[in-house]
């Protein structure tokens, strides 16, 4: 992967920092919510360079909050321990053992890891998911499926899987602002007790509603939203996005992550972007320089 050219000359290094200026005095004391994943996150030296990124931004006066999903590395563990997936109707069932696995891979082993990197890189991270402090309760998600042969619409139990239902910003108010960066795991409780794996983007959706966040960042593995050219849409309303879901122009996995920017456009963030999380430095291109990278969904 082609590295981003760092300029050499004191004076091109001092034009490139005086034109971020701009942008930084624009986020500054800002809450940006980023939900990291993608096989960005399977890269060593791209996960380091994230986690430089982040504590750049930190530095920069921007308030960073890093939620991550990890659904390839829990699949390796399940596959390790001998335990097998089930699924109905091509979705993933989320059964006791596995949402164990779930919880121990997302709140353990990955979240310590970005954590990690990021501390390493000069920053103070802190891990925590959706459990500590009440942060993230969530209700039970099932899901309809229509059955092709018989047309009969059945409802699929999917286990251990929810969404949210209450964000309660407390410890994280307690936390922004104060050098601590939070590494959030997308792992959430029932109101009456137990776990629940949720769905890495609308667990960031929702905390970056709660926190009314001027940027929620979705890092993914395409370049954002493409036409129906392949062309990437670098700006979009709400009202753009629903006529590309309805035409067609947005399909597949893309309409869900549509759907969760709008929901936190409505709960008050402030701008939405999709955006390749395998581009180095992707983020502080969108965030810091006149470029931007990927797309830009607004109310």
């Amino acid at each position: 992967m082609a590295e981003i050219a760092v300029p050499t000359d004191p004076q091109m290094q001092a034009r490139v920092l005086a034109q971020a200026l701009p942008h930084m005095q624009r986020y500054d004391d800002a809450t940006v919510v980023v939900k990291y994943g993608g096989h960005a996150m399977g890269n060593e030296h791209l996960a380091r360079e994230f986690a430089r990124d982040i504590v750049l931004l930190e530095q920069a006066g921007v308030n960073p909050v890093v939620v991550h999903g990890g659904g390839p590395q829990i699949q390796s563990m399940l596959t390790r321990l001998g335990i097998e997936s089930k699924f109905a109707a091509g979705l993933r069932i989320t059964d006791a053992p596995t949402v164990e696995i779930v919880e121990m891979v997302l709140a353990g082993s990955i979240n310590k890891q970005i954590v990690g990197f990021i501390n390493a890189a000069g920053g103070k991270a802190i891990g925590l998911c959706g459990k500590d402090g009440n942060m993230v309760t969530a209700r039970k998600v099932t899901r309809t499926v229509t059955d092709p042969d018989s047309a009969i619409e059945q409802v699929v139990d999917l286990g251990f899987v929810g969404e949210p239902e209450t964000v309660d910003t407390t410890v994280l108010d307690r936390i922004i602002g104060t050098e601590i960066i939070p590494v959030l795991a997308p792992v959430a409780a029932a109101a009456g007790g137990g776990t629940f794996n949720v769905n890495a983007d609308t667990f960031a959706g929702a905390v970056a509603g709660a926190l009314k966040a001027k940027r929620l960042l979705f890092l993914t593995d395409v370049p954002g939203v493409l036409d129906k050219s392949k062309t990437l849409i670098k700006d979009l309303s709400v009202a753009e996005a629903r006529r590309l879901i309805a035409d067609g122009t947005i399909s597949g996995g893309m309409i869900p992550k549509v759907e969760t920017c709008i929901f936190a456009l409505e709960k008050g963030v402030e701008g939405v972007v999709i955006l390749d999380g395998k581009a180095p430095h992707a983020v502080l291109i969108e965030l810091l320089t006149d470029a931007g990278a990927g797309t830009l969904l607004h109310r």
